[in-house]
């Protein structure tokens, strides 16, 4: 069965970052984003492209105990400080188009990729939640245009009979609109925070990711697939701060059934799922928060592949648990994946 669909793994992500304040900065990668066999070098050689529809709905930030944030304490060092509401009501959407090349180059058996991925988002949720934790007020998602941008230029694979495995390295450019603003606070005193209307992190960073899956069948109608995903940030962009680095495991039961007798239509079932932690401490002066934030999201994708043309399109969904220092939402996604020759 030829795999059809290719990998791409964007800046997309769902974050709350505020200097000098409660929140945590969490990394480019997001654990819901990609669909279970897309980890693997896709065959055979060839240009493909993909592109990938993105929702995040949200109305819940957690602390770092997992407990639902509804106000924050902002400028205590001028005292006691003020109480002010958060108010959360976020519905971001990213769009993602990726090219991928695999070239027809085979020594020792491995197998050979590399993709480029740009993104365009609703919102930077950094940006809102930087202004939110510190100031107080509501938060939600508001103009479209270029996020960052990832690239991956190198991506090896090995696919034995009933396995496959990938290694590959990327980097996200913090090329997505990114600035900062003085804003004053309650009882005096001014603090810098991103503007709201950003849409990138400000911050470049390095991912190396390795994944395997396992087919029990020789025809690979059913995968059993896990990725790990490791982030390594820079310094973030006018601010003394290098977010600390995470670490992600995907994980995934993927079953293809054919539809019709000849098996040139097929439908693809399975659960899914993603696990984010923060494992390493930001560093810096205005890295106040050392919390490691964390979450769980527990979901599922439905298919559909038409082998003739090597097209497939997919659709998953996702719903987060156990988050801490961060938000905790439902993540749906819908991609369409093509061999263009």
């Amino acid at each position: 069965m030829r795999r059809v669909v290719g990998s791409v793994v964007t800046a997309v992500l769902i974050c709350i970052t505020a200097a000098r304040s409660p929140a945590a900065e969490i990394g480019h990668f997001n654990g819901g984003l990609l669909n279970i066999r897309d980890y693997f070098v896709p065959q055979p050689a060839g240009v493909y492209g993909a592109l990938y529809n993105y929702v995040y709905t949200t109305d819940r930030l957690n602390d770092s105990g997992g407990n639902e944030v509804d106000s924050v304490t902002v400028n205590p060092t001028a005292g006691p400080g003020a109480t002010v509401n958060v108010d959360v009501d976020v519905d971001l959407y990213a769009l993602a188009p990726a090219l991928i090349w695999v070239p027809d180059w085979n020594p020792y058996g491995l197998k050979f990729g590399a993709l480029i991925a740009p993104t365009f988002v609703n919102a930077s949720l950094s940006a809102a939640l930087s202004v939110a934790t510190n100031l107080g007020g509501t938060v939600e998602a508001g103009s479209f245009g270029v996020g960052d941008l990832f690239v991956q230029p190198v991506w090896i694979g090995w696919a034995p009979q009933h396995f496959d495995v990938s290694l590959a390295y990327g980097f996200y450019a913090p090329v997505g609109r990114y600035d900062t603003t003085t804003e004053s606070l309650p009882g005096g005193g001014t603090i810098e925070v991103e503007d709201s209307d950003n849409l990138g992190y400000g911050f470049w960073t390095q991912q190396i990711q390795a994944a395997g899956a396992w087919y029990p069948w020789t025809n690979k109608g059913t995968a059993i697939s896990t990725a790990l995903t490791y982030e390594n940030h820079q310094d973030k962009r006018d601010f003394d701060l290098e977010p600390g680095d995470n670490l992600t495991l995907n994980w995934g039961i993927s079953q293809f059934l054919p539809v019709t007798k000849d098996h040139e239509l097929l439908v693809e079932v399975g659960p899914a799922g993603y696990d984010t932690w923060q494992v390493t401490a930001d560093s810096g002066s205005d890295a106040s928060n050392q919390v490691h934030d964390e979450v769980h999201g527990v979901g599922g994708q439905l298919g559909l592949a038409y082998v003739p043309w090597s097209l497939a399109v997919t659709f998953h969904a996702f719903g987060e648990f156990s988050s801490e220092d961060r938000f905790q939402g439902n993540a749906f996604g819908l991609s369409v994946a093509k061999k263009i020759f």
